[in-house]
């Protein structure tokens, strides 16, 4: 029996990114999921799934554990996309340092690295997986994210609710840890004036209605805004009618706690109407 054209998630990145916290994500959206199949396999999970009668949304882990099998990828995944079946690539990232922190935490040894140093291991992990990554279609930094942040974004991407619209995040960040990988538009907010050097205002976040007020009101927040909100309402749709299923608006300012908070929350609260299936992260917000 040959199976249909279905939406095939593959869910790939280094060890200790949170794939497990994904894939149960996946599945519990109602994915028909499987870890670790090896590649040369996967034109067959579409048929078991038909035979299964499952839903016609597939999920699976592809990473540094298939070995030479790995090269495979590319024209595996291409072939299908030519059977007409939607894939779409997911990496999960993180920082060395967090994943090294991971797997210090959890006393796991580090799958390719088993009787070397875990820095050892990511190193070598990052140049098997070079090519994965560079055919992603989304990436996403779990270095910040709880494992409920993380389960969250997931399933606001691949749900199968609103699937129709595109599902938009405004991320607010800090310069200081880093910019966001996942983020489609960015835009730096340093040209605001800073509540950090305000003393009443310096050990509160952009939640905060003063800290909201003070960066609102500054001169240019307004006309920032509106150009910003008018710039999303044009491209969104645009990028809707070309299968970008899920679009994160970063803002960012020195340590992401006043200024991109603030405009982050004011800016979806004024795109919302327009889409409704908008979230805010604030992913430094609790950071030094």
């Amino acid at each position: 029996m040959s199976a249909g054209p279905r939406r095939i998630v593959v869910l790939t990145g280094m060890s200790g990114s949170g794939k497990s916290t994904a894939i149960r994500a996946l599945e519990d959206a109602g994915y028909f999921c499987i870890d670790n199949l090896p590649v040369l396999l996967v034109p067959r999970l579409t048929e078991l799934a038909e035979l299964g009668g499952t839903a016609p949304r597939v999920a699976l882990v592809m990473d540094a554990r298939e070995g030479a099998m790995l090269a495979e990828a590319p024209r595996v995944l291409g072939d299908l996309r030519r059977d007409g079946h939607e894939v779409e690539v997911l990496f999960l990232d993180a920082s060395d340092e967090s994943l090294q922190r991971r797997f210090s935490e959890t006393r796991r040894r580090h799958p390719l690295a088993p009787e070397g140093s875990v820095e050892a291991g990511v190193r070598r992990e990052r140049e098997v997986l070079r090519e994965l990554r560079l055919m992603a279609d989304e990436v996403i930094d779990t270095s910040g994210l709880t494992v409920h942040d993380l389960k969250r974004e997931v399933q606001a991407r691949f749900g199968e609710e609103g699937q129709g619209e595109p599902s938009l995040t405004v991320l607010s960040f800090g310069y200081r840890y880093g910019v966001p990988p996942q983020a489609d538009l960015m835009f730096d907010l340093r040209f605001l004036p800073n509540p950090f050097f305000v003393p009443e205002l310096k050990g509160l976040t952009g939640l905060d209605r003063g800290v909201a007020g003070y960066v609102l009101q500054a001169a240019g927040a307004s006309e920032f805004l509106e150009r910003v909100q008018s710039l999303c309402e044009f491209l969104f749709p645009r990028y809707q009618r070309e299968g970008k299923a899920y679009l994160t608006v970063a803002l960012g300012c020195t340590g992401g706690k006043h200024r991109s908070v603030a405009l982050a929350e004011e800016l979806a609260r004024r795109l919302a109407p327009a889409f409704p299936r908008i979230r805010v992260q604030h992913r430094d917000i609790d950071k030094e």
